[in-house]
């Protein structure tokens, strides 16, 4: 089963990433913006997500995807590691928000192709 650990690892290896502890858990932050956070418990994690995307992202996977009601106004999600196929799956989640948060001119010149986790 996937960790906190393993977000770290994968975050970390995504271009430009700093690791930064914000309230008192770690967060990874792209260009001076952050694009995931670990809560305190380490059994999920938070990623950006547009909000017009993010209702039928909930609702096509309630097991894995959700959003707290102190954060229903933010453009992020949350998701249970647990629920994750594989370290692949959580590779594309985690690009995806480091796509949202990178500047332009890194996100063109990463190869994200190369460097994603075989699926099981």
């Amino acid at each position: 089963m996937l960790g906190s650990g393993d977000v770290r690892r994968v975050a970390l290896g995504l271009p430009g990433t700093v690791e930064k502890e914000l309230w008192g858990h770690p967060t990874f932050h792209v260009g001076r913006r952050m694009y995931v956070t670990v809560p305190d418990d380490g059994t999920s994690f938070a990623v950006r997500c547009p909000r017009h995307e993010r209702a039928e992202l909930i609702a096509s996977e309630p097991e894995k995807f959700w959003v707290p009601a102190h954060e229903a106004h933010s453009s992020w999600v949350r998701a249970r590691l647990a629920a994750l196929e594989d370290e692949g799956e959580l590779y594309d989640i985690l690009l995806d928000s480091w796509q949202q948060a990178a500047p332009q001119e890194l996100v063109e010149t990463f190869p994200a192709n190369g460097r994603r986790p075989e699926r099981n």
